[in-house]
């Protein structure tokens, strides 16, 4: 008996052994939201922890396509930030490994409510809503009024002037094109989304991309989440912010483990020091200012106020099926992509 005991108390220690040298391994992740955030986070936690980070920075669309590839042997530990209904697509498809944190209450409630969403495999990040930027130079330059609502900025006068991301490939353009049908009911919103066309110099792969493009006098007028264009106000730039008048879409980001991973044990870590105090004060330090899940700390004061802003009631279960984003996506590329810009 003291033999079996014994046995058993070395296969215990060796369990944990192997889970805290499993821990202690590079983990392998995918971002997707600001650079500056994804690469400042990597850094801080390595140098908390001792543990290499190997991280790539992808569009949501992007992780989630290279998540699919990758099911059979997966080679990704954990994919934190960037919108969540690609997040919620790829529980659907049964890519993410479940984890409710025992630090829930530490959360605001819209992040625990994505966790009940998706059976526990999308914990909610960050939040943020969509509107637009403008450099406040060139429309004086080019005699053009700031926007302040949807409806401005199918005007004619606005021709060339508009950039905002594709949503095949960005999670925020999907969140711009799902907010639009749910404020506008879907035939009414393509209409739109045609018009808005018209005006369109570009769709960029990434929805991050618009706000440095209109700081630096690329374009115009940007479509995208407001966070980014008051960073770019903050740090001085000639640009301005609004969100439209008759209501918005908006962002719960997403952050999960990943089914079958390598390093699961790495990847919780990682997860968890994300979620916490110290990382989730990270965006902030990166300028990239959504409001963090985590309500335990004093958000920095530059977050813009998302109770200020006019939301939709989006319903992230429904636009976060795979099936439904295909067929929004579809009818975009038909009748909205497709169609002349004369």
């Amino acid at each position: 008996m003291l033999n079996r005991l014994k046995l058993g108390m070395a296969a215990v220690a060796l369990a944990a052994a192997a889970t805290t040298a499993q821990a202690q391994q590079a983990v392998n992740a995918i971002c997707s939201t600001d650079l500056a955030w994804c690469e400042l986070a990597a850094a801080e936690y390595t140098k908390a922890t001792g543990v290499k980070v190997n991280q790539t920075r992808k569009a949501t669309g992007e992780a989630l396509a290279q998540l699919r590839a990758e099911a059979s042997n997966p080679k990704t530990d954990i994919w934190w930030g960037g919108t969540g209904d690609p997040f919620l697509q790829a529980a659907e498809m049964g890519l993410l490994e479940p984890y409710r944190p025992a630090y829930m209450n530490d959360l605001h409630l819209w992040s625990i409510r994505q966790y009940a969403t998706s059976a526990n495999m999308v914990g909610g990040f960050y939040t943020a809503a969509i509107g637009f930027g403008w450099n406040t130079e060139l429309l004086k330059k080019k005699k053009l009024a700031e926007p302040k609502c949807w409806k401005d900025l199918t005007d004619p006068k606005y021709k060339g002037e508009i950039e905002i991301s594709h949503p095949a490939s960005s999670g925020t353009a999907y969140t711009i094109l799902a907010g639009l049908v749910q404020l506008m009911g879907e035939d009414a919103a393509f209409k739109y989304m045609r018009d808005l066309h018209k005006n369109v110099t570009s769709y960029t792969r990434s929805g991050t991309a618009q706000a440095k493009n209109v700081s630096k006098g690329e374009v115009s007028i940007g479509v995208s989440f407001i966070f980014g264009f008051d960073n770019e106000t903050q740090q001085g730039f000639p640009v301005k912010s609004a969100a439209p008048c008759e209501g918005t879409g908006y962002e719960i980001g997403g952050i999960a483990l990943i089914k079958g991973a390598r390093n699961a044990a790495g990847g919780k870590a990682y997860y968890d020091w994300l979620m916490g105090p110290v990382g989730q004060q990270i965006g902030a330090k990166a300028s990239s200012l959504q409001a963090p899940a985590n309500k335990t700390f004093t958000p920095d004061k530059r977050i813009p106020k998302i109770e200020n802003v006019r939301l939709v009631k989006y319903d992230f279960e429904k636009y976060g099926k795979s099936a439904e984003r295909s067929r929004l996506i579809d009818r975009w590329r038909k009748e909205v992509e497709a169609a002349p810009k004369n």
